[in-house]
């Protein structure tokens, strides 16, 4: 099981906005002016307050919502999550107020706690990491479907990355390591579904898209053609 940092990360910032918290209120304290100016400004500006008030009360729902990220654990640090079925990353750091995630271009989206908390989120190791992730690959109308469906196997067999998702049982019954399903007919091609399993989410990206190369490259050899969109186009001649 890998380290998870969640927790150390959580409370070093807990740890930082505190310390920043109880600098500012020494300062106030010890310097009589800065005393005196706060006492004024707070009780003198009642809109003020009543936009402190407002912010303190969104501010402490993120806060509320960070404890609950962090006891609950529906992701933790380093974990691959989906956020409203598009953003997909890395949770990178989760704070007091706010998580950070990481997306594959290296883009960070930082989303508040409170907001994150009412999402339904995708998180590919919240029980373990070994993911199976699909192929889809199609086939003219005319091709040999057993044949295709072994040479997917062959090549997907290959691939350093790719894990055996079988208990014994299934081993000893001569159940194949990759599942190639006859998904139907489409306008012009057979769909098929192979299942890869990889590890986690990281290294089944990587399957998949060697794969989809090394399958249409296999294919090409074997004489295999990749179905395309055609028409045939009857011309009369009435001369």
């Amino acid at each position: 099981m890998r380290n998870d940092p969640t927790h150390y990360v959580f409370l070093k910032n807990a740890l930082r906005f505190l310390i920043v918290l109880t600098a500012l209120i020494v300062i106030l304290y010890t310097i009589p002016e800065l005393k005196e100016l706060g006492l004024s400004l707070f009780a003198g500006a009642g809109i003020v307050a009543a936009i402190i008030g407002f912010a303190s009360q969104a501010a402490f729902s993120n806060i509320v919502s960070g404890v609950f990220l962090v006891v609950f654990k529906p992701f933790r640090v380093g974990d691959v999550v989906t956020v409203k079925n598009d953003m997909l990353g890395i949770v990178e750091d989760i704070t007091l107020r706010h998580t950070i995630i990481k997306d594959f271009e290296n883009k960070r989206y930082v989303i508040p706690n409170s907001m994150i908390d009412s999402e339904v989120i995708h998180n590919s190791a919240i029980m373990e990491e070994e993911i199976g992730n699909f192929l889809y690959i199609h086939a003219n109308f005319d091709a040999d479907l057993d044949q295709v469906i072994r040479l997917i196997r062959e090549e997907a067999e290959k691939h350093p990355v790719l894990t055996d998702p079988r208990t014994d049982e299934q081993k000893k019954a001569g159940e194949p390591k990759i599942d190639v399903r006859v998904l139907g007919w489409r306008d012009y091609y057979f769909e098929l579904r192979a299942q890869v399993w990889s590890k986690d989410h990281i290294s089944g990206f990587e399957l998949k898209t060697d794969l989809y190369k090394s399958i249409s490259e296999r294919f090409r050899r074997e004489g295999i053609e990749i179905p395309v969109p055609a028409q045939n186009i009857k011309l009369k001649n009435n001369g």
